[in-house]
């Protein structure tokens, strides 16, 4: 049996183990296990929901505004409140911020270290950079000829830090493809983005008035007032940011995918998906489920034959057999339960403390290709136009399904980011025409302190659930579903792996100490955990360790 321990896989957040049994050079069976138990649900109750919205944030500081955005609709929806148009653009400014923060930093600063070696970067000839650059049609903004000087410095005095992560390269040097100049092109936007993802932040902390956790999002609406000066700090940077992203994200995917196109060939995963849709529109809706399917990124269930139907919350279930909870039952949204009861970690029985959340006894995958399956199906107009163009330039016209694959997930996320980024700029002058015309309401008081609503809402890496129960102001009963813990969910009750244990199934393995391809596929979902990676091949006894430290060196 051979056994690869890589603790931890870095460029990801939390803990995470995956363990993965390889046959004949390809993953045979997976298993991923969540190793932190946050229990947040517990936190909250007999707290008030205002209390809840700031103290839920602190789930995740990535995606704290998500946080508080989907608790605080809950309690909007338990108290009956409908924000006003100015807290709704508003609300969606502060959202968008954090999504083009998570999306760059994700890209360029944690996956596309996957595909992108710096240090090949040091054969590049500038010049050639610069005419490749050209050709790919992405951005020339930094300095080819004194950034390859400074990663000769930077190489010479031995202090690689992340930038070693080619230990994960093969053998034989065949896991990464690009030539040298597009790898200086890509390094140079690597540092690009540390910038610019400060940048998205900025506009998080004008809003909210800190980043993370922000103080303005609150039931009810928002605290934030705008002034002349914000709203031009604003357009200011929605401006450059939308700039940036345009010229940078996808030039750059369709640059480096050419290389790894075989990665459009596993992946997939569970083949269904879930989006609860995020960015509210404008207008008056009849339903909670008309208003979802009405925003800028709408809700959609997606099934294995890509056929597309509206949510409903019964059919949300969560399975405790497999996780280290009490008891073995299958509950039904909104009534879950928390109750940690750790064993010991044993894949043929219980091994995570992830839940198994599933849509209709089944498991299903949340995250960007969700959304721009779901947006793709209902016809969002810019959706469509880049989708059909990304697909084209794959080289697979027509061919949605080949965006179900780890290569497919990654690039598609691109598309969302230039979407979201363009309605930065939109919101932006839809707010200053509201103020001009004298709209000035921010904040709606709720008329009952008593009853029950649920926050489906949307995190940059997926279908985020709050749930909560009020009376007298305060919370009884409180659930939340996290995106991760739809795509790293455990085995289920009929026995069917959860999404990433499916997505990793299939994956080629060329070096079994150094399964790069298991890598991509775990960051192609961008879980919000820190690794451990078990590979187990039953053909041999070779027994292989490695350690690293958080940034990924030997």
């Amino acid at each position: 049996m051979t056994r690869s321990v890589i603790d931890p896989i870095t460029r990801i957040e939390g803990h995470l183990r995956v363990e993965m049994e390889v046959t004949n050079g390809k993953v045979s069976d997976a298993w991923v296990s969540g190793g932190c138990f946050r229990g947040m649900e517990m936190v909250v109750e007999n707290r008030t929901p205002e209390d809840a919205a700031q103290i839920v944030q602190r789930i995740c500081g990535v995606c704290p505004v998500s946080h508080a955005h989907s608790s605080a609709i809950a309690a909007e929806k338990a108290y009956g409140i409908k924000i006003s148009n100015n807290a709704r653009i508003i609300r969606n400014l502060l959202e968008g911020a954090q999504f083009l923060h998570s999306h760059i930093l994700w890209f360029y600063n944690l996956a596309a270290l996957d595909y992108v070696n710096p240090l090949n970067a040091l054969k590049a000839d500038p010049a050639d950079a610069y005419d490749l650059a050209q050709a790919a049609g992405t951005s020339m903004n930094s300095d080819f000829v004194a950034l390859k000087e400074r990663l000769a410095n930077f190489a010479d005095n031995g202090q690689l830090s992340i930038f070693s992560g080619n230990w994960f390269d093969a053998e034989d040097g065949t896991a990464y493809q690009l030539p040298p100049e597009l790898d200086l092109i890509c390094t140079a936007h690597y540092l690009e983005a540390l910038t610019m993802q400060a940048k998205a932040s900025q506009i998080s902390a004008i809003i909210g008035g800190k980043m993370p956790h922000v103080m303005t999002l609150v039931p009810g609406g928002t605290a934030f007032v705008p002034t002349d000066q914000k709203l031009d700090e604003l357009k200011a940077l929605a401006d450059e940011i939308y700039d940036w992203v345009e010229s940078t994200m996808i030039p750059d995917t369709l640059a480096i995918a050419p290389y790894y196109i075989d990665a459009l060939n596993w992946g997939k995963g569970c083949g269904r998906y879930v989006a609860w849709g995020v960015f509210e529109g404008p207008g008056d809706y009849a339903s909670y489920t008309e208003q979802m399917a009405n925003r800028y990124l709408p809700m959609g269930v997606i099934d294995d034959k890509l056929n597309l139907s509206d949510v409903q919350e019964n059919l949300i279930t969560e399975y405790m057999g497999r996780s280290w909870y009490k008891g073995d039952a299958t509950y039904t949204s909104p009534y879950f339960v928390t109750e940690p009861e750790y064993t010991e970690y044993n894949v043929e029985d219980r091994y995570t403390w992830v839940k198994c959340p599933a849509y209709d006894g089944k498991p299903y995958e949340a995250g960007g290709l969700s959304r721009v399956l779901a947006a793709y199906k209902r016809n969002v107009p810019f959706v469509v136009e880049q989708v059909d163009g990304l697909l084209e330039a794959l080289g697979a016209p027509g061919q949605i399904g080949v965006a179900q694959s780890t290569l497919g997930r990654t690039a598609v996320r691109q598309i969302e980011t230039l979407y979201i980024a363009g309605l930065m700029k939109d919101w932006v002058a839809e707010l200053i025409e509201a103020l001009k015309s004298g709209d000035s309401e921010y904040f709606r008081e709720p008329s009952t302190i008593t009853g029950a609503g649920t926050g489906f809402w949307e995190a940059p890496r997926g279908a985020l659930y709050h749930s909560e129960s009020i009376k007298d102001g305060k919370i009884e009963g409180y659930q939340i579903i996290i995106p991760t813990t739809w795509n790293l969910a455990p085995i289920n009750e009929s026995g069917e792996h959860g999404p990433m244990e499916q997505a990793l199934i299939g994956n080629p393995v060329g070096d079994i100490e150094k399964p790069i391809n298991a890598l991509r596929t775990v960051h192609s979902f961008d879980p919000c955990t820190a690794c451990a990676v078990h590979i187990t091949e039953p053909a041999t006894g070779k027994s292989f360790e490695t350690v690293t430290s958080p940034w990924g060196v030997k």
